[in-house]
């Protein structure tokens, strides 16, 4: 199951998955471009990306940084049912 979490101004939308049995969390990255969709695949905790699709060394370094300053919130919400779960913080 994914897990929405994070909408930006260009469109950009960041989910993640449930916590998997080997303590990974898969984050997926989707950005909307003329004629389909930028995507890629990062896995937390290692920051290990995958599946890279349209775009740039630059923009990867950029959603890097990004998912860093959240992780923990991904991890954490990762073990209990999503962003839903704020509500209960």
């Amino acid at each position: 199951m994914m897990y929405p979490f994070l909408q930006l101004e260009d469109g950009t939308e960041i989910v993640h998955s449930e916590m998997q049995s080997d303590g990974q969390v898969k984050v997926y990255i989707e950005k909307p471009v003329e004629g389909g969709f930028h995507s890629a695949v990062c896995y937390l905790p290692g920051y290990n990306w995958e599946d890279v699709d349209g775009f740039s060394e630059t923009e990867i370094n950029s959603y890097q940084q990004l998912i860093a300053t959240v992780a923990h919130l991904i991890i954490r919400f990762s073990q209990n049912g999503g962003f839903e779960y704020a509500a209960n913080l």
